[in-house]
């Protein structure tokens, strides 16, 4: 099976034909994957952005870690059963570390991650744990479920935020995760969103689209000036970053109200700089938020369960796998929003 693979520790990503993957063992099923969608993520590692090199010792690796599929196999004690539809949560634990055995999962002191350190969706089949497949809603079609592991990642966040009825509340980032963060934000029921960017016209369309309005490109005029002018001066009360670029951290700082917090989403390649003196004298919140937790999935596939057709926008390109480094460089220059291949 043609199969899109991380080969080396530098810039790229190679078409490989693979055998089809093992036969699922106890507790394991196969997933025939339909959509997979190029993540943030997925670019970084095919740039070779710093921040990957954990990679390096599991290479080479098929990515993807945004899919759905229906399970066509499943071995013994597996609890699924054949044509199940699933989308996945793509971090697999041991089960048995400290972490696990208090049910924190998601700091498994031997955690895996399907499409980053073992194989993943780039492929027509990819053999995973059962425990690791979630059951899509029966209103939710395949390609919009492909969209739950960065909407997880993005309800996360808003959690980590504390997104209040009424608040005001600034993204910084129209990419998947930051449109993602928009949407969960409306959800929690956010007075107001504002989202900014940096000539990100293709994005701000998928924001409009998705029934976002208040759009701040940073390329026209400073960002402090621009969100105070729309707030007639009022600081805003929780700060969302999705860029990756460390500036991001104190420019939200400016506008963020006292006590307020800013949660940090984005992965970024070098360190931050802020005046620690104002940060002290503001109490301000610096969190940091990263991945998903079980439950916060829950919440997702209820939200998509009740509206998928909301969700759709998001997706502005759909490839065969065969046509992956295409849609890697549509993501990577931003032309794209999520770009969903079809193995």
């Amino acid at each position: 099976m043609l199969s899109l693979r991380k080969t080396k520790s530098a810039f790229g990503l190679d078409f490989q034909e693979m055998p089809d993957p093992r036969a699922p063992g106890p507790g394991e099923v196969m997933v025939a994957v339909e959509n997979v969608g190029i993540c943030g993520s997925d670019v970084h590692a095919y740039e070779w952005s710093e921040g990957y090199g954990f990679m390096s010792s599991r290479l080479p690796v098929t990515m993807g870690h945004e899919f759905s599929g229906r399970v066509v196999a499943a071995g013994a004690k597996a609890e699924l059963a054949i044509g199940s539809r699933v989308t996945i949560n793509p971090g697999v634990t041991c089960g048995v570390c400290a972490a696990c055995r208090r049910d924190d999962a998601r700091n498994c002191t031997a955690r895996d991650s399907i499409g980053l350190t073992r194989d993943g969706g780039f492929a027509k089949h990819v053999t995973i744990p059962d425990r690791n497949c979630l059951v899509l809603p029966a209103t939710v079609d395949m390609e919009v479920g492909a969209l739950t592991e960065p909407l997880g990642v993005s309800c996360e966040a808003v959690l980590t935020g504390e997104v209040r009825l009424g608040d005001t509340v600034l993204i910084m980032g129209p990419g998947t995760i930051g449109q993602g963060i928009a949407l969960m934000a409306r959800a929690a029921g956010a007075g107001r969103v504002l989202m900014a960017g940096r000539a990100d016209a293709p994005r701000f369309d998928v924001m409009r689209a998705l029934g976002f309005d208040e759009l701040i490109d940073i390329a026209d005029a400073p960002l402090r000036e621009q969100v105070l002018d729309r707030t007639s001066g009022a600081p805003v009360d929780v700060v969302l970053e999705a860029t990756g670029h460390p500036t991001s951290i104190s420019a939200g700082m400016s506008v963020l109200k006292k006590s307020g917090v800013i949660v940090a989403v984005g992965i970024h390649a070098e360190p931050v700089s802020f005046n620690l003196t104002d940060f002290v004298r503001n109490r301000h919140q610096l969190r940091a938020s990263h991945g998903t937790s079980s439950y916060t999935f829950t919440r997702v596939l209820n939200l998509l369960g009740r509206d998928p057709e909301s969700y759709r926008p998001m997706i502005t390109h759909r490839m065969p796998l065969e046509r992956g480094l295409y849609g890697f460089e549509l993501a990577r220059q931003r032309v794209a929003s999520k770009v969903m291949l079809q193995p």
